[in-house]
């Protein structure tokens, strides 16, 4: 790694032999990178990468079209476009060099990385609430699971425990509905079929242990330089809630956690946040408003957080507001609103004079963009007209056995592959319910029977003859009967406790207990 003040984006003004760069003290200035589909974002996303890493700077990033891995391998002379990028390299004034960078490949599944997991109480209601697509009331009986997790000490680790705590409040929401507020039976049934769509999914292979520990995205290699962390997410896709909620509940992770740093003369870590727009669409407003005030806070903690969209339009203004270097591929302007959203994102820029900022962004090629960089002071820099620079790492995804042989060599290996199931919510509740069955089922066995002289009763002893009934078979007689229900029941609940019905019996015991507390 070598001492560097900024990173080299491209060269722009008349020729473009004017060097672009995004200086490393406002790197936690955030950023956006935008443009259609096929214009040179995940290039761009590649360069800016291999910048912050070759400065020391880690690196978070998701890989959403599985091009990315490419960032641990160096680029090749054999690669087609070698020509192209040498004559590219040699108009903007760049001594291009090959090489590859220290990469960390991450899976939610654990099938292209490490697991990577976080816990249900981490993970927090009002995301889960978020990731489940829960309405108003739904989201409430969740604050009040989480409540009351809290209060009688049950951790909730994993989706298990938070479907045995759920099935619990159910059964006994009488009680917990007078002390806590209406827990409505229907709310929790909905809850319950989401967390199955979910684990359908694979969604519940993000919760458990051992979780992330943030530390291990912040790392550098033996050089010094930043290690990228590559968070495949081509599967991931699939569930878009799943992965625009995981990364939410990263930056949040970051900035519950980080230490104050000021303004540091490079960031601690960079967040690329690509497909942006799916942390945005139907959010509701509690959730916009948490994004902001994390975009707007993490600054202090030296996070530098990058949004990634098609169009500027994908980001709510406030947010799109705080967004200081921006890297503007060309936008395709084909209906009314097209050219509206076209318009206003050139509004954006500081103007340059040479050219027209709506018609450069409208006219761009592949490679090329319309960048802004913060300057000294914070002032956001004129905009010019950027030839992209090529990158010094393989363009495109790398093979399965290198990527199985980087893994091997990850400082995190064998760290997360392995889940821990602990004592938590789910195994409490057992053992309490089991515990009250077992004390329930010692109370209903039958007391020894007393010798009957048949005066104790006052009526005539009759030598022990069961007496008849009218249509004269014999009846039963009551310590017989109550020696026979006190025998079922104890030989029946060893045999069924394992069972639903026997699980039934356990939880409504547990109830009871719940309620005479």
């Amino acid at each position: 790694m070598t001492d560097q003040a900024s990173i080299f984006v491209g060269g722009g003004g008349e020729g473009y032999g004017l060097p672009q760069q995004l200086l490393l003290k406002y790197g936690n200035h955030h950023g956006l990178i935008a443009g259609a589909t096929g214009t040179g974002k995940t290039v761009t996303l590649q360069i800016l990468a291999e910048g912050f890493s070759a400065a020391g700077v880690p690196v978070f990033m998701a890989d959403v079209k599985g091009d990315l891995s490419g960032l641990g391998a160096a680029g090749s002379e054999a690669h087609k476009l070698h020509g192209a990028f040498m004559e590219r390299s040699a108009k903007i004034g760049l001594d291009l060099t090959y090489r590859a960078f220290p990469v960390v490949f991450w899976d939610l599944f654990g099938e292209q990385g490490h697991p990577i997991r976080a816990t249900v109480a981490e993970m927090g209601p009002l995301l889960l609430s978020r990731l489940l697509e829960l309405t108003e009331p739904q989201e409430g009986v969740l604050n009040v699971a989480f409540r009351l997790a809290d209060e009688e000490g049950l951790p909730l680790l994993d989706m298990k425990d938070l479907q045995a705590l759920l099935v619990f409040i159910g059964e006994n929401a009488e009680a917990i509905s007078t002390r806590y507020g209406l827990v409505a039976t229907a709310s929790i049934g909905a809850i319950q079929r989401r967390l199955l769509v979910l684990e359908n999914e694979g969604g519940a292979k993000l919760f458990g242990e051992p979780a992330l520990d943030l530390a291990d995205l912040m790392l550098v290699d033996g050089s010094g330089a930043g290690r990228i962390n590559i968070l495949a997410a081509d599967k991931l896709m699939n569930s878009p809630r799943l992965y625009a909620t995981f990364l939410l509940w990263l930056l949040s992770e970051l900035f519950e956690t980080l230490p104050e740093v000021g303004d540091p003369d490079k960031p601690k870590l960079v967040f690329f946040f690509d497909e942006a727009h799916l942390l945005f669409d139907d959010a509701p407003k509690a959730l916009v408003s948490k994004v902001e005030q994390v975009a707007r806070l993490i600054r202090s903690k030296g996070v530098g957080v990058y949004f990634i969209t098609q169009n500027p339009a994908d980001v709510p203004e406030d947010i799109l507001g705080q967004l200081g270097n921006r890297v503007q591929h060309a936008l395709r302007a084909f209906t009314a609103k097209d050219q509206k959203d076209l318009k206003m994102a050139a509004e954006t820029y500081r103007p340059n004079p040479r050219f027209d900022t709506q018609e450069a962004i409208r006219d761009v090629g592949t490679g090329e963009a319309v960048t802004s960089f913060l300057e000294n002071k914070g002032v956001p820099g004129i905009v010019e007209r950027t030839l992209i620079r090529p990158p010094s790492s393989r363009l495109g995804p790398i093979e399965p056995a290198l990527r199985a042989q980087l893994m091997v060599q990850s400082p995190v290996s064998g760290k997360y592959d392995k889940v821990v199931d602990r004592e938590s919510a789910y195994e409490m509740l057992r053992a309490r319910a089991e515990a009250a069955a077992r004390e329930a089922a010692a109370e209903a066995a039958p007391a020894p029977a007393e010798a009957d002289d048949g005066f104790s009763r006052a009526r005539r002893y009759d030598g022990g003859a069961v007496p008849e009934k009218r249509n004269g078979t014999k009846r039963e007689s009551a310590s017989s009967r109550s020696d026979s229900i006190g025998t079922a029941f104890a030989k029946s609940f060893a045999r069924q406790l394992g069972t639903k019905t026997g699980q039934a019996v356990v939880r409504g015991i547990l109830g009871s207990l719940f309620r005479s507390r």
